[in-house]
């Protein structure tokens, strides 16, 4: 399948570059299946679409402060975003202006070394870095919590970029899906019969970065770590039907499908064509053109995404990480095509 077939004409105007306020005034699209129109609803209307015995799944992984802004010995400026540590003290990172700074390099931060740049893997710009102490009194001297890139300006309050569930810090970036979320509308989902269960996937290069090949099977996926407890997986099991909030707890319970592990390492690219083991429905965003995200979506509902994409956007939504939310039910056809 072409890559270009995930395409869509997305306008900067339609890019959130604020949450709604509060979390759940954000709009909600309701897919009702391909022979019937939409329903516009907010978020706050969730419980009132679930039913007993749904299972609502979240990811409770916390962003990290993983935005470093340091600087070089002669005064040149660095980002770095810190993306998973490895197990021999070096993590996995982005680094801007990544050519010009060579392995060696340390970044310094106030009056001090930091931070030392390694060597380039990965063949898609990503570099190896090892804090000079601990990672964890790094983040919370200098870190931020990274907003996406078209996230041109900053929050008012930089929790809105956090679940209201969030757990460990280990993401760098939202489960974005979450954020819709108050403890008073999941308290409502339990009320309604539904219960509500966690996991945890380190959000991390696979999930943000871009679709560059013409051909989707040739997109190289990266791992992300992820871990489902067994109450979870047992919940599923005896479920009437499982609702994923996020594209990142699709992947987690399909991964676990796949592999028979409750945790571990994931690379699974999940695309046209995928058949799903686990879940019945998705609470997601709206995500980018010729996004794996987007590839996922057209796995679940098939073509009609787009008919769902044109509505929202002609209707005002809002798209992207901060923007509003679409409900929608697998498409029971497994419809392999866009």
């Amino acid at each position: 399948m072409r890559t270009e077939e995930l395409d869509y004409e997305l306008p900067q105007a339609a890019i959130a570059q604020q949450p709604a306020e509060p979390r759940d005034s954000s709009r909600l699209l309701v897919d009702r299946g391909p022979a019937a129109s939409p329903e516009h609803r907010l978020a706050r209307d969730l419980p009132e679409l679930l039913s007993p015995g749904d299972v609502l799944v979240v990811n409770d992984s916390r962003v990290m402060a993983a935005r470093l802004r340091l600087r070089k010995a002669t005064g040149g400026k660095v980002e770095v975003l810190l993306l998973e540590p490895g197990d021999d003290g070096w993590w996995s990172a982005l680094v801007r202006p990544g050519r010009r700074v060579r392995p060696g390099t340390e970044l310094w931060f106030e009056e001090a070394p930091v931070l030392e740049v390694g060597e380039r893997f990965g063949g898609d710009g990503r570099r190896r870095v090892r804090p000079t102490g601990d990672p964890d009194a790094l983040m919370d001297q200098a870190g931020e919590v990274p907003l996406p890139p078209y996230v041109t300006g900053e929050l008012a309050d930089i929790e809105r970029y956090q679940t209201v569930y969030a757990d460990r810090p280990v993401s760098a970036a939202a489960p974005t899906a979450g954020l819709h979320l108050t403890e008073a509308v999941l308290d409502r989902c339990r009320a309604a019969g539904a219960s509500v269960c966690p996991l945890e996937l380190a959000v991390g290069a696979a999930t943000f970065t871009p679709v560059m090949a013409e051909e989707l099977e040739d997109h190289a996926m990266h791992t992300e770590t992820y871990r489902i407890p067994e109450d979870t997986l047992a919940a599923c099991v005896r479920a009437e039907r499982v609702v994923a909030v996020g594209t990142t707890v699709v992947r987690a319970l399909e991964s676990a499908a796949a592999t028979g592990s409750a945790s571990g390492r994931t690379d699974l690219f999940i695309k046209p064509g995928h058949q799903f083991a686990v879940v019945d429905a998705l609470l997601t965003n709206f995500h980018l053109p010729r996004s794996s995200l987007l590839a996922l979506l057209a796995a679940f509902i098939g073509p009609r995404w787009r008919d769902l994409y044109a509505t929202a956007l002609s209707e005002g939504y809002r798209f992207l990480s901060l923007g509003d939310a679409m409900l929608c039910t697998r498409d029971l056809g497994q419809n392999p095509g866009i």
